[in-house]
């Protein structure tokens, strides 16, 4: 039998929960991965209108698997997280070469698929088969260790292991994906993290968090996120209606994004010292005819904090490209993918 939680938490979902979402109450086991995959790390409010561009696009997975890597990043251009579409693609690819095309319909074959973890497959399985798999994301996380006032820290391996057991227990077997899905919209609708709505929640009258007034205590990690700063300082080398980009290849962030000439450095230089890394990057100051620098540009990741700015160089004739750079049509770069960061700047540039 369920618990009163269970319960409260399926009748809220039956009478108020309200939530609308393009995906809600989908069965295709593609649309609802992809669903999943575009929300990971993005708001229901940006990622809705992704969604949509995507099933336009790539209506099942074999338009996808099908599709060029590049069509696909610059469809996905400005979420960020791009090991995401690349394993997305990746997945597509997987189901159709090896699976005939057939998303699979059990959890541990979800689950071996490229860049779907336990929560991607529990939420594929439930709402798409009906299988009793939880999910646990952070509205999960969020909702049980509030009404339980569970202070076992979420980011260790002994409190996801008494997360996922409490989560599967409270699960509604009969109803998977109801239960699933109603969890999570408690979560993002009205246990909110920073103002959650207390007085209207279905489940106040037994919230040890409520009860005890302090949500803001819940949930406990034991860990705080360490950022880095990195400086970029980029060079927009140009001369008549070409500038010199390249593609990121290396193991970091952005990679198979386009970028213009990089020089990462240790703060952000002074005049002086710009042109100095400007000839130390293979440009002489007797190429250049003009320069105009911008303000500064930041952009926040999970592990990193990138800033710097955008240095505009118009050469006096062209020349061969830097090493690992090739010239490109200016009126051609929208074909491109960017990384946030650089599209803010060409979109301010407008």
């Amino acid at each position: 039998m369920n618990s009163w939680f269970t319960r409260r938490l399926l009748k809220w979902n039956s009478d108020e929960n309200h939530r609308q979402m393009p995906w809600k109450g989908e069965k295709d086991p593609y649309k609802i991965w992809l669903s999943e995959i575009i929300l990971q790390q993005t708001r229901v409010e940006q990622g809705t209108a992704y969604y949509n561009r995507f099933i336009e696009r790539y209506p099942s997975i074999r338009f996808l698997a099908a599709a060029p890597d590049q069509e696909v990043f610059k469809l996905w251009e400005g979420l960020g997280y791009y090991s995401r579409c690349r394993n997305m693609i990746a997945a597509a690819r997987s189901v159709m070469q090896e699976r005939e095309g057939i998303f699979p319909d059990h959890y541990d074959d979800i689950l071996s698929l490229p860049g779907i973890g336990p929560y991607t497959a529990a939420a594929i399985s439930s709402f798409a088969f009906n299988l009793p798999n939880a999910v646990l994301d952070g509205n999960v996380f969020r909702v049980l260790s509030r009404f339980f006032g569970i202070d076992m820290p979420i980011d260790t391996d002994a409190g996801k292991k008494h997360f996922n057991e409490l989560a599967s227990e409270q699960l509604d077997r009969k109803y998977p994906a109801a239960y699933n899905q109603a969890i999570m919209d408690l979560g993002a609708t009205v246990c909110k993290p920073k103002n959650p709505l207390c007085e209207h929640c279905p489940l106040a009258d037994k919230c040890v968090a409520f009860i005890q007034g302090n949500p803001f205590d819940y949930p406990v990690k034991s860990k705080k996120i360490k950022r880095r700063t990195r400086f970029f300082i980029y060079l927009l080398v140009e001369i008549d209606q070409m500038i010199m980009i390249r593609e990121r290849t290396s193991k970091d962030i952005w990679k198979h994004l386009f970028e213009f000439v990089l020089i990462e450095t240790d703060s952000i230089p002074d005049e002086p010292d710009l042109m100095s890394l400007i000839e130390k990057s293979g440009i002489n100051r007797n190429e250049i005819l003009e320069i105009s620098t911008s303000a500064r540009f930041r952009q926040q990741l999970t592990h990193q904090e990138i800033t710097g700015n955008f240095n505009r160089i118009t050469l006096r004739k062209k020349r061969k490209p830097l090493p690992g750079y090739q010239w490109e049509k200016i009126n051609e770069l929208k074909k491109l993918p960017f990384p946030r960061y650089i599209l803010s700047y060409m979109e301010e540039k407008k």
